[in-house]
């Protein structure tokens, strides 16, 4: 059944990138639920369990009322109005302007986000889809270009790289270089350990001088996870490229916006961005980098 769905795909580019594009715009729909649940859900669950952690503390507080919810349930609705979501209101970019960009019942605007995120999605997709062809390659990379948007959003809005996103993918980098399918295992190891060690190491060094917490924990592991599929050879060009665009950034915010020093970026976004593009075209960075320094 797929050997002759991979000739055809091979045979012709076009058919293999127009599905590449229908079926990434899908999954950044789902991406956008994620974005929007996994947060909600992580923040409930702590509440049960410090609840259950304080039994006796909050024994007469009444516990806040929470909706069950999950990535399935309940269906999509308009937080305004909370119209239920028809599957017709539901197309990736379509329905949006169709729409106009206005909930079907009460006309209340819907955020830009939702189609700009589907829209990268399958841009992504697509880059990762020419880069690699019709390969095992190319269906690892989209699975974790796909996770890497949902940790960049989410941290982005919350400050939280979940584990349930960054470990799968994690060892995911570890499983598939068992045969060097990116990297020799030995570097995917040593690239993970480094990874978490380094950034470990320099949150705990800027601690110590002065007092503050630099990174959040979740950055060590984004890090390491980097190492697993890339090795550590690639590691600093991706921490330099992280780190200049983070600056970069933070400046901006600071004469644009008018945020304090004090107030926290996240770091997340920008190893995320950085790391996805070490992955596509890291070495031909590395080689240009290294040209320029000789």
């Amino acid at each position: 059944m797929f050997e002759p769905t991979l000739i055809f795909f091979q045979q012709s580019p076009t058919a293999f990138n127009t599905f590449i594009v229908i079926f990434s715009l899908l999954i950044g729909s789902f991406l956008n639920v994620v974005i929007y649940r996994l947060p909600v859900m992580m923040h409930n669950a702590w509440y049960l369990e410090c609840r259950e952690f304080l039994a006796d503390e909050v024994n007469n507080i009444p516990a806040k009322k929470m909706t069950e919810l999950s990535l399935s349930k309940p269906d999509s609705t308009c937080p305004k109005c909370q119209h239920k979501i028809r599957f017709y209101e539901n197309i990736p970019i379509i329905s949006w302007l169709f729409l106009r960009g206005k909930c079907g019942q009460c006309k209340n605007n819907i955020s830009i986000r939702y189609p700009l995120v589907e829209a990268t999605t399958a841009l992504l997709s697509l880059v990762i889809a020419n880069e690699y062809g019709v390969s095992f390659e190319t269906l690892l990379l989209l699975v974790l270009t796909w996770g890497l948007i949902s940790l960049t959003l989410i941290d982005f809005d919350h400050m939280l790289l979940p584990d349930q996103i960054v470990m799968p993918l994690l060892w995911l980098g570890l499983l598939v270089n068992i045969t060097g399918t990116f990297v020799p295992l030995n570097d995917a190891v040593i690239g993970a350990a480094v990874g978490y060690i380094s950034l470990f190491s320099v949150f705990w060094l800027f601690k110590l001088i002065t007092g503050k917490e630099g990174m959040g924990h979740g950055d060590f592991k984004l890090f390491a996870l980097f190492g697993a599929w890339l090795g550590w050879q690639l590691l600093p060009i991706l921490i330099l490229m992280a780190s200049v665009v983070g600056a970069i950034v933070g400046i901006s915010l600071m004469l644009f916006k008018n945020h304090t020093r004090e107030q926290a970026i996240p770091f997340g976004p920008y190893l995320a961005i950085a790391g996805w593009i070490t992955l596509l075209w890291g070495k031909s960075i590395w080689s240009w980098y290294i040209i320029q320094i000789s």
